[in-house]
């Protein structure tokens, strides 16, 4: 036995004590089950209606800017009227999501979508969360495919789609929904979560948007 193996050897003894393996494992299993539930705070504890008005109301408290449509098919004119607003070009970088490749692109034959993960070469960035915190104004944002991770922090501005029925009142209920979608011991390689544009107070204590990612956030929520 090398002196590696002796000293784990000591641990795993030390650390085991007199308790029977078999219960600790099961205790531990058991736990991971049957996870209890923190407190959670009655702010986003409301129906559909005020938690969407808290949602907004808490992401445009963060310097994020919010927009209502009524279907997915509107979703590509509320980006192009936010990219004429900004004066930016018309283009967006995107995954291959299928919500938003459904949506009627047809409406806005002068936005151009390039699909993919970003280079950091791209103005604007769209994204679909899936889901959001009402509590905080915060999207959760997924990895994968259909909505890369480079989307959502090398472009400059952020455009992300959430569906009104993703909008949940707490992290809590959140991260369930995260563990639904994927099932139970299964989650995606990477979960952010974003509560308004980039940001740092670090230099005189002077708020910088766009420090660590984008300087622009805006929300379109799909209330159909």
């Amino acid at each position: 036995m090398s002196a590696r193996d002796a000293i784990l050897s000591k641990i795993r003894n030390q650390v085991a004590g007199d308790e029977d393996q078999t219960a600790r494992r099961a205790a531990v299993a058991n736990r991971l089950a049957t996870a209890p539930k923190g407190t959670i705070p009655a702010r986003g504890q409301l129906n559909t209606r005020d938690r969407l008005k808290l949602f907004c109301q808490r992401a445009e408290a963060v310097s994020t800017t919010t927009v209502t449509v009524k279907s997915y098919d509107d979703v590509p004119e509320a980006v192009a009227e936010y990219l004429r607003n900004r004066n930016l070009p018309q283009a967006v970088r995107m995954g291959d999501d299928e919500r938003l490749g459904g949506a009627d692109w047809s409406k806005t034959p002068a936005l151009t979508k390039d699909v993919g993960p970003s280079d950091g070469s791209d103005l604007v960035g769209l994204s679909h969360a899936t889901c959001g915190v009402a509590e905080t104004g915060t999207l959760v944002l997924t990895s994968g495919s259909q909505n890369p991770t480079t989307v959502n922090f090398l472009p400059e501005n952020h455009i992300v789609v959430i569906h009104v029925s993703d909008i949940a009142g707490d992290y809590e209920t959140a991260l369930d929904q995260v563990r639904q979608m994927n099932g139970k011991g299964r989650m995606p390689r990477t979960v952010n979560m974003v509560t308004g544009p980039s940001r740092s107070g670090d230099i005189e204590q002077k708020i910088l948007l766009g420090a660590h990612g984008p300087r622009s956030l805006h929300i379109v929520v799909v209330d159909d």
